[in-house]
């Protein structure tokens, strides 16, 4: 949604999208303020270490990934991985990695996220509050069609340069993880970052991956598209007014996904961009201008 009224917002202020530069300066800081280097150089480690945040890590080609002692896959062909922390993380996540010279392990200590309030009134009823049983028979086959999206995992490490902005010149309308009242009802968190631009604004890869999902007419998300980047990093563009692309399709960075459009439930022409690791939900913006170690 993209017009969204923060609780915590101080009065006077624009929530503006940060400059590459600046981001870039940021994820550095974070990196600086929590590296990892374990014996022989076996694990390293940046990142921003926070709820709704990531790490990206190299280690052995190949190497077993295992986090809070769940095994995540294994690292790419050239030793590098990312794993994230949720929302609603801990504050500490356990990494262990196993390689042919042994297990190397990092406890990460993981920040409070800053959350604001999020109040959007004069929805529609049935997008607050479905009850209609066909309705909600459609809902629940968009969400299985969906979880089929989530449940790619390509054989790849795409997210190693980080992200760029997938829509030049928008502006952050409503922040990740805001609580959300919807028509004055408490609803879950926004899992989204809204960049609010006009309608028709290309919708661009922000890294190379695989498309997993391609659909238009959900109920929610209106034209949705899920792309697959490795290690079951996903990210999620929401309603879209078109698709230009199609399940299986490889991108490459910049190029066109669709356009900025307000279909499903949206109260104004924005992208929401989502961003998912194993069903974990990751702030996509962390993600602009990071890069895994060198």
């Amino acid at each position: 949604m993209a017009r969204a009224q923060s609780g915590h917002r101080r009065p006077g202020r624009q929530a503006l999208i940060p400059t590459r530069r600046g981001l870039i300066v940021s994820g550095l800081a974070a990196s600086l303020a929590g590296p990892a280097l374990a014996a022989g150089g076996a694990l390293q480690l940046a990142g921003r270490y926070q709820q709704g945040g990531f790490a990206l890590g190299r280690t052995a080609p190949r190497a077993d990934l295992f986090v809070d002692g769940v095994s995540v896959g294994q690292a790419s062909r050239q030793g590098l991985f990312v794993i994230g922390f949720d929302r609603d993380s801990p504050p500490s996540a356990a990494l262990s990695v196993r390689t042919t010279d042994g297990e190397f392990a990092r406890q990460i200590a993981v920040a409070p996220g800053r959350f604001d309030i999020q109040r959007i009134n004069g929805l529609p009823a049935d997008q607050v509050e479905p009850s209609d049983p066909a309705l909600l028979a459609r809902i629940k086959a968009e969400v299985a069609r969906k979880a089929v999206g989530f449940s790619s995992n390509v054989d790849a490490d795409d997210f190693k340069d980080g992200f760029l902005l997938p829509v030049t010149g928008a502006r952050l309308s409503a922040r990740f993880g805001g609580q959300r009242i919807l028509n004055g009802d408490p609803k879950r968190p926004h899992y989204g970052s809204d960049l609010a631009a006009p309608l028709g604004t290309p919708v661009l890869a922000p890294a190379p991956g695989v498309v997993s999902f391609a659909e238009t007419g959900l109920h929610f998300d209106g034209a949705l598209v899920l792309l697959d980047h490795g290690q079951g990093l996903i990210s999620c563009y929401l309603h879209l007014s078109r698709v230009d692309v199609k399940a299986g399709d490889a991108l490459v960075t910049g190029q066109r996904i669709g356009a900025v459009g307000m279909e499903g439930r949206a109260t104004g022409p924005h992208l929401c961009w989502r961003l998912k690791w194993h069903g974990r939900n990751l702030d996509p913006m962390l993600l602009v201008g990071a890069r895994a170690p060198a």
